[in-house]
This record gives C-alpha cells, structure tokens and sequence, in this order.
C-alpha cells in the first residue's frame, strides 16, 4: 500500500464527515481483539477522541479474545463497556425449537446479538455504529448477515485483509494482534482460513490481480455469486 499514513488520515476524515452529516456525535463498535476491529478502533478514535466507544462483548468466547480487546483498548486509551452475551444467548437458544446440529445457525445468533448490542448503545449516545468488515471478506460473504455486517459505516471494506495488516502498524496496533491467525470466534478452534478453505494471501492476490489456481478461482467466484445477496438491500417487488 502507497502512502498508508495518507490513507488513514483520508478514512479519518471520511468517518467524520459521515457522522456530522447524520446529526450523529461519535462512533461506537465492537472489540473482538481481532485485527479488523482494531484498526477500526484506532481510527476511529482518530476521528473522535471523546466520543469513540468500544464494546467487547464474550459470548462462549475464548478468554484470550476478551484480553486482546482490552490490549487494543489500553494501547488506544480507549474507553470500552463489557456486556457478557453469554447468558442472553443460552436463555434465547432455549426459547427456539431445535435446530439440530446446524452449527453455524447457532453461532450466528451470536454476531446478531452483537449487532442490537452495539445498536443500543449507538441510540443511546447518539452514535454510529461502524463495521469491521473488509474487501476479502466481503467478496466471499465472510461475515454474518445483519451480525458483524449489521452497521451504519464501512471504513475498511475497501482494503484487503494485507492492507488492514498495513494499517494495523501505521496505527501501533499491538503486533499480538497483527500477527495471530484471524478468527470470528464463532466455535472453539475455528480459523477464518480453515473455514474458507484458503489463505488471505491467496484471495487478496486474487482480488487484487485476478489470478489465483483454476480450482482456488472457481471457489473464490463461487462463493462471491453465492454471497451476492449478503451485499445488497433485500430486493423490492416492483408493482
């Protein structure tokens, strides 16, 4: 990436601009310890210094998560809230029927719970709400349908997964962050690139040159034209 210290003064003043034009007086989002959602932190605390608000939120999470946001947080001085979903998942888990052992129907409450936690506190500061998602993971459809993609911003969804990386260090985000394998956290051990079935290095070439093996680029396409519906407002019957 050219001139990564430009860019991120660009997006800085791009968040603001989107927040005072919505009446709106600061930003709030989730802290994962993830890289995505640090480099949203360190920008938008940039934007707004008093009025940026992390929320980490455990949900049968790994412990090691928790301590990575709040690492992120400290490194920032950042101010955060914690809200333990994990009690409101397990009470709305046992009020639906069955689902079996469809794994991800399950995990995916989790990223949407998030979502109306991160909404409440947006209304209740008169915030905005910003995503973590980025350009790799929404060309597959990595992200969970009105979960982590549930926002009122996209800062980064215009960079690959190795420029968030870039940002990351322009930004002092804390090298346990920058260099630990990326992970939703949606079950124990689970792995972004073990779930895709392929690394970011691969589909950030791909979506950055267009080249990739035959079968790595018939996957990476296929799951784009099948997530297509994931990047759009729900289509509206025309009468």
């Amino acid at each position: 990436m050219e001139n990564v210290e430009k860019i991120c003064d660009e997006i800085v003043k791009w968040i603001k601009e989107r927040v005072e034009e919505s009446g709106s007086k600061g930003v709030v989002f989730g802290l994962s310890g993830g890289i995505d959602s640090a480099v949203v932190a360190g920008l938008s605390k940039r934007a707004f210094p008093e009025d940026s608000l992390g929320i980490i939120m455990p949900c049968h999470s790994n412990p090691i998560d928790e301590k990575h946001g709040i690492l992120v947080a400290e490194s920032l001085s950042l101010k955060t809230i914690k809200v333990d979903l994990t009690d409101t998942y397990d009470v709305f888990m046992k009020t639906l029927i069955d689902s079996g052992e469809n794994k991800l129907a399950k995990a995916n409450v989790k990223p949407r719970l998030r979502m109306t936690t991160l909404y409440y506190f947006a209304q209740l500061n008169n915030y905005l709400v910003v995503g973590p998602s980025n350009k790799s993971e929404l060309t597959v459809g990595y992200f969970t349908k009105h979960g982590d993609s549930g926002v009122d911003i996209l800062p980064i969804a215009s960079f690959v997964k190795s420029e968030v990386r870039e940002m990351a260090k322009f930004l002092n985000i804390p090298e346990i962050i920058i260099t630990k394998a990326p992970t939703a956290g949606l079950w124990e051990d689970q792995t972004d690139e073990r779930e895709m079935g392929f690394g970011y290095d691969v589909l950030d070439n791909y979506i950055k040159t267009g080249r990739a093996e035959d079968e790595l680029k018939e996957k990476i396409e296929r799951l784009n034209k099948r997530s297509e519906h994931k990047r759009k407002y729900p289509p509206i019957f025309k009468f």
